[in-house]
């Protein structure tokens, strides 16, 4: 198993089905307890573990979380109110460096998770198919993205570094 991917990465071609919307919003209403979960009852020393060797400390994956999907839910909200928004790119690995996601109690990101999730999920339901259809432009990657894939790849994104954790935990016993 490749421990940065230990569900693997993602992947999803052709058409975003109602279904597969359905799903996803369910996976991003989910996370927030799924991460808390995942950390639950790890002393101090153990979230400062790496879930693997050269990778991030537990912590920082937990800060890391909460950093990456409010950079979503703001593109997801660019692109609902602006005609296919060039979205401002950030150094995920730099951000988690930074001394709040080193060191600052992983409790106030779950519960910025478990905030901005609720918030993210009611807006998703209340999205038309004309919604999910609508875009941003991604510099970095160069990509113009849908909404509906977006929706997909944090669905996953939240799934993915849940099993970070919990590949760790699993591989020592914790």
């Amino acid at each position: 198993m490749d421990l940065r991917y230990p569900i693997g990465q993602f992947a999803h071609t052709g058409e975003v089905t109602q279904a597969h919307r359905k799903q996803w919003i369910q996976d991003i209403a989910e996370l927030p307890t799924q991460a808390r979960e995942a950390v639950q009852g790890l002393s101090e020393e153990q979230l400062r573990l790496p879930y693997r060797e050269g990778g991030w400390m537990l912590q920082q994956v937990i800060h890391h979380m909460a950093d990456s999907h409010m950079n979503s839910v703001i593109r997801f909200k660019l692109a609902l109110t602006e005609d296919t928004p060039e979205i401002r790119p950030y150094y995920e690995e730099r951000w988690a460096e930074l001394s709040d996601s080193r060191a600052l109690d992983i409790e106030v990101s779950l519960q910025l998770l478990n905030a901005l999730h609720h918030r993210w999920t009611a807006l998703l339901h209340t999205l038309s198919d004309g919604d999910y259809a609508r875009r941003f432009y991604h510099p970095a990657s160069k990509e113009t993205m849908r909404l509906d894939h977006c929706l997909g790849l944090y669905a996953w994104h939240g799934q993915h570094h849940t099993a970070q954790i919990m590949s760790l935990r699993n591989r020592l016993g914790i």
